[in-house]
Formats: C-alpha cells, structure tokens, sequence
C-alpha cells in the first residue's frame, strides 16, 4: 500500500499548475500507483481565514474515499478550537497550520497554543517548510522558509505533539534531529517530497543516520511531480519491510497513535 500524506488540491496564486482538480489528483495516483492521498485545501494557505476552505475539502473526501482530508487550522482567529475538534470528530489523520503563511510567528503563543491541543487531542500537526524553490517564486512571493529552531520549539513546547514536516531538505531535519532530544525527535516524521536522491543521497544517507522510522511518503503535488518520490525509493536498496514502512506503515502508525 502506498500513502501520499502530502498532496494538494485547488488553484495555486502564483502560476498556471496543471492536475489540480479532485478528477486530475485521482488520475495521478492511479499513474502512481498510490492508494490513499491525504489532502489540503490549496487556496485556504492564501486566504486571510483558511478554515474556509475547510467545508469544501470534508465534501470532496466524502466523494472519493481515497482522498483523506487534512484541514487548516489557523490559531489566531476565533473559534479554532471548533476547527480542530471537527477534524478530530471527522477522522482527519491531521491537521495544517503553516505559520509563515498565515502571518503567525512559527513559535509564538499562537502556535505553541495549537500544538498542545493537537497534543491533547491526539490529531498530528502538519507544517511545511516551503511549497516551492525560491529561484522560481513570484517576485511577490516573499513567504520564508520555517527555520529549524521554529520546529524543535514546538516539539519541545507540548510532550504530546507529533509533528509531520513536509518539503524539508537534508540540512534542515539534520539540524532538528540532531538538535532534539530523543524522546522529541521520536515525535517528528519528515516526508520525502524535497530530499534528493542519486547522485548527491541525501535520502539514503538521512534513512541509515536517522532511521526509516522516521521517513513517510509524500509527493507535494500537484505542485511537485509525484513520479518523483516513487523513483527516489526504486532507486535505494531497501528491503520490502523498510519500504513498506515509508510507503505506509510509518503513516498508519502517526495517525492510529
């Protein structure tokens, strides 16, 4: 089975990005092979409140039972207690909160807020790092990248918080790792969506340093191609048990904990 816990629905403000459609997204993992994408709502990250978007994605989940919604929360607006307890009450496997895009400081009260109740509730917090590489981003496109000091803030702020980090890079989950107690690194995942693979193996050398444990499938698409992070696994010398776990096991086992 082949989970992708990072994928994308809806317009992107930025560029023309082809596959956005619940009917393109469903076509791209049939081309993939993927069984089950866990979804965000693109447009809500831009939106002043993102939670409005939320509605829309609970409906398109409901109609394609390979799509697994994942909503955003915004902390600082009234009410988001409510957001993140329909999540929950609706078996989203987690929720969205991108900091930087909401004009919320990374590890401010807001945020640190949010990653206790997540704690509390026991639904995953999914954070990107970036969407897209700076050479290519709008001239008005002026988000920055989440440091890696934010991260091993709000994994140490609640000992209940699980983090789910997508789009991060080699020297990033290295510095949080490394960084982090045991017990905190134990409670972050990192997808696979912007690690390289050969020649420079940056996804083989973090799978033997930090472990396959801590690795899950995720493609970024549509604005990624998903094509890409199931050829960075063909590539690697993994056994069917370690493959398994990225593809699968390790997010069953976030969203089941």
């Amino acid at each position: 089975m082949r989970i992708d816990c990072n994928a994308f629905l809806g317009a992107y403000p930025w560029r023309k990005v082809p596959g956005t459609s619940p009917e393109a997204l469903t076509r791209a993992l049939d081309r993939t092979e993927i069984d089950v994408a866990w979804i965000t709502h693109l447009p809500s990250l831009f939106w002043r409140d993102p939670t409005e978007g939320n509605a829309w994605l609970y409906e398109t989940a409901r109609a394609q039972k390979r799509f697994k919604p994942v909503p955003t929360v915004h902390p600082g607006l009234a009410q988001w207690e409510q957001v993140l307890a329909d999540a929950a009450n609706a078996g989203a496997p987690a929720v969205r909160c991108d900091p930087l895009y909401l004009g919320l400081e990374p590890a401010g009260g807001d945020m640190r807020v949010l990653a206790a109740a997540c704690g509390t509730a026991r639904v995953p917090l999914m954070l990107a790092v970036r969407l897209e590489d700076g050479r290519q981003r709008h001239p008005n496109d002026r988000v920055a990248e989440l440091p890696a000091a934010a991260l091993r803030a709000l994994v140490r702020s609640d000992a209940d918080v699980r983090l789910i980090v997508t789009h991060a890079d080699r020297a990033l989950i290295e510095e949080v790792h490394f960084g982090s107690t045991p017990e905190e690194a134990r409670r972050i995942w990192w997808d696979i969506c912007w690690l390289w693979g050969p020649p420079e193996d940056h996804l083989a050398t973090l799978l033997e340093t930090i472990g396959v444990e801590r690795f899950v499938f995720g493609t970024g698409q549509p604005l990624r191609l998903p094509e890409t992070s199931v050829a960075k696994l063909d590539l690697l010398e993994l056994s069917p048990d370690q493959r398994r776990a990225i593809e699968s096991g390790n997010v069953k086992h976030i969203a089941s904990a």
